[in-house]
């Protein structure tokens, strides 16, 4: 016998495992097989509840959506996977350990800006609420329509107030000059930008030079006349 052997025959055997403790750990074995085939039963009978929904929810058509239960991620997933072979798609909610639930909706029609806004907030989605959000739509709108009209009729009287000059000499005067002429004198008594009331071609000279000079030569030759006359009535 070499050392080896030796060495090994001096060493002890492992303690055979009672026949107590034998029937124990086959317990415990069956239990958790027990446990996991318990499990993939709940797992089965889940999705199958659940197609069967899915299902009813694509052939009745008259739903909006199919909400589910808060649940574990492990049913949701099962629910997002079944929804998304049947051609649906699906949204979750709520927090997660908590709340969290899973809504499923047909491709063609989706939830509303609305309907996320409430549901991310944690807050309920029914008729209800739909009808109380339709109707703040509507009174949001109603208010922008009326704002809408204000401005335009503030538009419309800063308008007139640009023709009130002409718009009130007309009034004024039609009964007096006729209503033709009066619309004329209106017209050229409008507002001009560079010269006031009074339109710029009004204030032009249209006279040509030499009728100029002979005006001014004639008032001249008047006012002459009219000192040489002041001074006479001194002398006398």
């Amino acid at each position: 016998m070499d050392l080896l052997d030796s060495i090994l025959g001096s060493m002890q055997a492992p303690p055979a495992a009672s026949e107590a403790q034998k029937n124990a750990m086959k317990k415990q074995k069956e239990a958790m097989e027990r446990k996991k085939k318990e499990e993939k039963n709940m797992v089965n009978k889940f999705r199958k509840r659940v197609e069967e929904k899915v299902i009813n929810f694509i052939k009745e058509g008259s739903k909006a959506y199919l909400q589910f239960e808060p649940m574990d991620q492990m049913y949701r997933a099962i629910i997002r996977e079944i929804a998304e072979t049947a051609g649906l798609q699906v949204f979750s909610f709520g927090q997660e350990g908590i709340d969290r639930y899973a809504v499923v909706y047909t491709k063609e029609k989706g939830p509303s800006q609305d309907e996320l806004t409430v549901r991310r907030a944690g807050g309920i989605w029914d008729e209800e609420k739909a009808a109380e959000m339709a109707q703040k739509h509507a009174e949001m709108q109603k208010q922008a329509a009326l704002e809408s009209e204000e401005d335009k009729n503030r538009k419309r009287k800063h308008g007139k107030n640009n023709e009130l000059s002409g718009t009130f000499y007309k009034e004024k005067y039609a009964h007096l000059i006729g209503h033709d002429a009066a619309v004329k004198a209106a017209q050229k008594t409008n507002m001009n930008k560079s010269y006031g009331e009074v339109p710029s071609e009004n204030k032009k000279d249209q006279r040509s030079i030499e009728q100029t000079m002979a005006d001014i030569r004639a008032k001249k030759m008047k006012k002459a006349e009219s000192d040489k006359g002041n001074l006479e009535n001194v002398d006398t």
